[in-house]
């Protein structure tokens, strides 16, 4: 199936070269970055059943164009070098050489507004960005930019200004760790839905997203659907022949009709982003991904986040034909817990800690926040980056901040790094008589609870559903037991269950947060 997909991913990339060229897919270009310690895939197009020859750091690797002028092979795997050398390809009598090529680690970064928000806007905000930007140049740093006309750029001050935030604070970070060249390619527009990114052919041929979105149409009412679309529509134009009237701006959009099950709720076509900015990707050795989307959900009606995003990992991998690599996504929503410590320069933006707990029944649910979690649990190599205690806002200030998270999480879990990166993470549960123990992973050097005597965040609930706030005494280093004096037969256990948790005070000793669980069965399906 990989290998299919692999040859028609070249055959559409290669079409829009000259029949007789001797060119180099566009990512193979000076300054680029190649990844190192993996097979080093190199295509391109020549003259029809042309022999063509690849030179690079002693390897000199050769193949045969097909009839269609098109060709393709690979690079043993290359060590690690901040030196600038240079790749020869030649073919029937021509030559390119590329200038300027390091190796190093190589990571793609999509998804909406918080992926594509440039490092000068939020410069002004967040001094420690700043401070990056003005240590510019990074010489072993290279940025690409996704889309039809990729080049690769050396990480100057100007560059490094005009590129993502995000992006940029999470590549240096590896860069200062690691100590080898990183490259950086990002592809991400603002306000954009999952399904836009998830290759069309994945979608057309994904039982899961079938299945899902066939059980949301037997329920769907789209009769009362049309009566709401016509409420809607006929109070906008009310409100605009106002506005107009007055001579004022018309406020908002024209409300879109509505839609079957199955299709854009946003418009566009499912996959059209990815086409544009990562297709040309796919297949140039990477090391992963690093993903922040969420806020405009999957743009399906019918299909939630979580399937959306399970079968887009599935088919990015798929499509790259280079086996499950890490896939990195940031935690939605952002924000709105508390931190260990503000005086950390990656948690300095968090909310304040509210002692308080609040009624439990008016606290929300927290669903949208624990499906990231599921994410991660349920999809092989993928990692959440914990985001509860990095800043809130719908565009978060400290992009530095979350750059740096995510940073960590890639030292940790996929560079083997002894660096501690998660929070206490929900392992298992027991019920003694009227207590609860629950025992958590990552539980680093143990479990502490912040600017409080004792944990809280922690309910239990019985039979009947009812949820009650509860005390919990943190026992050991990895487990918390948990009692409430309303609750005298416990069946299920949740903590920081809600988008706001600044409430929820659980941290292990390396001052991460616990992440939000429930061990309720939850459905993840459209939310």
């Amino acid at each position: 199936m990989q290998s299919r997909f692999v040859f028609a991913l070249t055959v559409l990339v290669l079409s829009a070269f000259p029949s007789a060229a001797l060119e180099p897919a566009s990512h193979f270009s000076d300054h680029m970055v190649l990844q190192r310690d993996a097979n080093v895939p190199v295509w391109g197009k020549a003259e029809k059943r042309a022999m063509v020859k690849v030179s690079f750091a002693g390897q000199n690797k050769s193949t045969k164009a097909n009839k269609a002028g098109e060709w393709r092979l690979q690079l043993d795997p290359l060590k690690a070098s901040s030196r600038n050398r240079s790749m020869t390809i030649s073919s029937a009598g021509k030559a390119k050489t590329i200038e300027n090529v390091l190796v190093g680690e190589v990571w793609v970064g999509s998804g909406q507004s918080n992926m594509a928000g440039q490092a000068g806007r939020y410069a002004a905000k967040d001094h420690t960005l700043k401070k990056l930007i003005a240590s510019a140049p990074y010489p072993s740093i290279r940025l690409m930019r996704g889309g039809p006309k990729p080049v690769w750029e050396e990480a100057s001050e100007a560059n490094v200004s005009r590129f993502s935030a995000l992006a940029i604070s999470f590549g240096e970070a590896l860069h200062r760790q690691l100590d080898v060249p990183v490259g950086l390619i990002v592809g991400a527009v603002g306000g954009t839905p999952s399904h836009a990114w998830m290759p069309e052919e994945i979608f057309e041929n994904s039982e899961r997203c079938k299945k899902e979105i066939a059980e949301f149409a037997k329920t769907y009412d789209a009769v009362r659907a049309q009566k709401q679309h016509e409420a809607k529509l006929a109070a906008f134009e009310k409100a605009a022949a106002k506005a107009k009237a007055e001579g004022k701006k018309v406020r908002g959009r024209k409300p879109r009709p509505p839609v079957n099950p199955g299709e854009s709720t946003r418009g566009g076509k499912t996959g059209g982003l990815f086409d544009r900015f990562i297709r040309s990707s796919s297949g140039y050795a990477i090391r992963g991904v690093l993903w922040d989307q969420g806020e405009a959900g999957s743009g399906i009606l019918g299909l939630g986040q979580y399937s959306s995003m399970t079968e887009l990992i599935r088919g990015w991998r798929e499509l790259w034909g280079q086996g499950d690599f890490p896939f990195l996504f940031v935690q939605k929503p952002s924000g709105m817990g508390n931190a260990f410590s503000k005086k950390d320069p990656i948690t300095r933006e968090a909310n304040a800690f509210t002692k308080a707990l609040p009624d439990i029944r008016r606290i929300g649910v927290g669903k949208s926040r624990y499906i990231y979690t599921r994410l991660m649990l349920d999809n092989e190599n993928a990692w959440m980056v914990p985001a509860s205690d990095l800043g809130p806002q719908v565009h978060p200030i400290n992009k530095w901040g979350y750059g740096n998270r995510a940073a960590q999480i890639a030292l940790q879990k996929v560079y083997g790094t002894d660096i501690q990166a998660y929070g206490p993470v929900y392992a298992s549960h027991r019920i003694e008589g009227d207590k609860v123990r629950v025992t958590f992973n990552e539980s680093g050097a143990g479990l502490v609870a912040a600017h409080a005597d004792s944990a809280q965040g922690f309910a239990l609930s019985s039979d009947d559903g009812k949820w009650h706030w509860a005390k919990a005494k943190i026992a050991g280093k990895n487990s918390v037991v948990l009692s409430s004096g309303e609750v005298k037969k416990p069946k299920h256990v949740r903590y920081a269950y809600s988008g706001n948790r600044t409430w929820a005070n659980l941290f292990n000793m390396e001052g991460l947060p616990a992440l939000s669980f429930t061990t309720e069965e939850v459905d993840l399906s459209q939310r």
